[in-house]
């Protein structure tokens, strides 16, 4: 199994499937909503730490919540540990706020931060919790460290990604085809996909087989 990581083919792979699933991701919103949102998150991170910089300017040893590997936690286990925790968030996100759903109740803000507390509680103490790239990337400007950075990118990613895929297709599946995903993503929301909408005839139930 360890040749297999050193062939060039089987990279090559990896990043073809990595690529497909971000395509897949920008489809989702359209192209222009989802670099709109990328950057909009980075830069509001980059001040929000440089104003957290400048209120905390006398603590010693301040890393300003930037993200690294805890001592013993190689890059593939802080990886693995980042595409799980983003998955689960993303996904109870996509569950909690489908409009095509009948059967959603309770509070969805509270369902989605109860999430974001599991994946600390799984990822703080490894990777110091990333599972979003913008809030990694405001603190490792502001410090001029990104050391593993990388891993606070491409985990969220994936993560991000096979969340959606899970849900699109396995436990909440559209009936779009991929002409229509692609129209979401030259020219933004349509049809099923319009999240203002509130088409009482598309909406799903998520039932346990």
């Amino acid at each position: 199994m360890a040749s297999e990581f050193k062939k060039k083919l089987f990279w090559r792979a990896v990043v073809a499937e990595f690529l497909a699933m971000i395509l897949f991701v920008f489809i989702s919103i359209g192209m222009l909503r989802a670099i709109m949102y990328i950057i909009a998150q980075c830069v509001g991170a980059i001040v929000a730490t440089a104003i957290l910089s400048g209120i905390t300017s006398s603590l010693p040893t301040n890393s300003l919540g930037r993200n690294d590997l805890a001592p013993g936690v190689n890059s593939g286990q802080g990886l693995g540990i980042e595409i799980i925790g983003t998955l689960q968030l993303v996904l109870c996100v996509l569950a909690t706020t489908d409009r095509r759903r009948r059967d959603l109740g309770g509070s969805a803000p509270l369902a989605i931060g109860l999430s974001v507390a599991l994946g600390h509680l799984l990822a703080i103490d490894y990777t110091g919790c990333g599972i979003n790239p913008a809030r990694s990337f405001g603190s490792a400007v502001i410090t001029h460290n990104f050391s593993n950075h990388w891993i606070f990118w491409v985990g969220p990613f994936i993560g991000g990604a096979l969340a959606v895929l899970i849900y699109d297709f396995i436990l909440a599946p559209r009936s779009s085809d991929l002409t229509d995903r692609v129209k979401v993503w030259t020219s933004g929301q349509v049809e099923e996909y319009d999240l203002d909408g509130d088409d009482i005839n598309s909406r799903v139930e998520m039932k346990p087989k």
